[in-house]
């Protein structure tokens, strides 16, 4: 057993899917109290927007307000994780969905995403980069969809987005690790803010990130630049992103 100590605990999980995703297994309160028991501030609900395969309906979006603001003591952000349909960045929620939210991931997928070069993916991780609707820019290492990360990671800063360091990929993703490694190098180079995140599909995993706070220990990552390391620097971020969210 591993009695290593944890050099970046995580106050919040910023993307975490329920049964809305019909490919996740938990229901909002599961991943709450998931998240309560791990001792976590806050949780994002980021069900998939509608061009996944199972997403949920349109409304599900729109109906988000019905959830209380905490579940078990939990924070629940209310968002989702939309997708990037091509290299002009465009993305499957509308400016006014996306506007009632309160967390926006955004992921490219092979199954809403066309195969694209690595120009095209950087012409649109370039868009998305300049769209202020997008808070966190998720799993984007996949050798699919590489692009110029020494072009689009300072952008990334620039446009004051977080950049996602995913535990999915060390379980589901592996062929991504290394190009992960590289996104963190010029994250740390940049100063360009990090979100570790468990991309939980079952509420057990939630707030799980050991892959993730391993990769950072290694490159002896400052913790300053990770959003959801505390409780203050998720309000600072969500303050720069001009979120009137408080935890």
């Amino acid at each position: 057993m591993n009695t290593q100590p944890v050099l970046y605990p995580i106050a919040a999980d910023l993307h975490c899917h329920t049964i809305a995703s019909t490919h996740a297994y938990s229901t909002v309160t599961e991943v709450a109290q998931a998240a309560a028991q791990r001792g976590l501030a806050a949780v994002g609900c980021t069900d998939h927007a509608p061009a996944m395969p199972d997403s949920p309906h349109i409304w599900h979006f729109h109906n988000l307000d019905c959830l209380p603001d905490r579940i078990a003591g939990v924070r629940v952000l209310r968002g989702a994780e939309v997708n990037v349909l091509g290299p002009d960045g465009r993305l499957d929620l509308d400016e006014d969905t996306l506007r009632g939210l309160e967390l926006v991931v955004a992921s490219m997928h092979r199954q809403t995403m066309p195969p694209s070069s690595k120009e095209e993916c950087t012409a649109a991780w370039l868009a998305v980069a300049a769209n202020p609707l997008v808070d966190i820019v998720g799993h984007s290492g996949s050798p699919q969809f590489a692009y110029d990360y020494e072009t689009v990671i300072p952008e990334f800063g620039r446009q004051g987005k977080a950049v996602e360091l995913n535990e999915g990929t060390f379980r589901v993703r592996k062929a991504s690790a290394q190009n992960c490694r590289r996104i963190a190098e010029l994250c740390k180079k940049h100063g360009v803010s990090v979100a570790l995140d468990s991309d939980a599909h079952y509420h057990a995993l939630v707030g799980v990130v050991p892959h993730c706070l391993e990769l950072l220990r290694e490159l002896d990552f400052p913790q300053e630049l990770i959003v959801n390391s505390s409780v203050e620097n998720l309000n600072t971020f969500f303050r720069r992103r001009g979120r009137s969210l408080s935890l």
